[in-house]
């Protein structure tokens, strides 16, 4: 990737939900070097709350979660009129056809298996935002 490239992250809004504080910290470690402006929630109703508060340009958000999936969370941003239009990236350690194709399904962009790199991180975010 360009070394230019991650100056287009600047000030972007990024939210990533995940209940791993591992996955959480790691994200948003990677993404505030590049200039973004992190938020983490550690679920689906947490997730809910910080995007009405916040805002974000882009969502990542873990598929498997206690209380509210990811795959709900995802259906919900979506049938949002207000946000229904922000990228939701979906992430998870399981590489499955039917995960892909049930995160299509509800309305996110991409899907990342975890462990992601920086570059894949990176990479998911200027797919989206440019």
């Amino acid at each position: 990737m360009p070394k230019n490239a991650s100056r287009g992250l600047n000030g972007l809004k990024i939210l990533v939900v995940d209940d791993s504080k591992t996955i959480r910290r790691t994200a948003e470690t990677l993404l505030s070097k590049e200039g973004c402006q992190v938020f983490t929630a550690i679920d689906g109703f947490d997730a809910l709350s910080k995007i009405a508060d916040h805002q974000p340009d882009l969502i990542f958000v873990d598929i498997m979660m206690p209380r509210l999936d990811g795959y709900q969370t995802c259906s919900l941003i979506k049938h949002n009129k207000v946000f229904k239009n922000t990228p939701v990236i979906m992430l998870s350690s399981k590489d499955g056809l039917f995960d892909r194709a049930r995160g299509r399904i509800v309305g996110s962009e991409q899907y990342l298996t975890k462990p992601f790199t920086k570059d894949e991180l990176l990479g998911a975010i200027t797919n989206h935002i440019n």
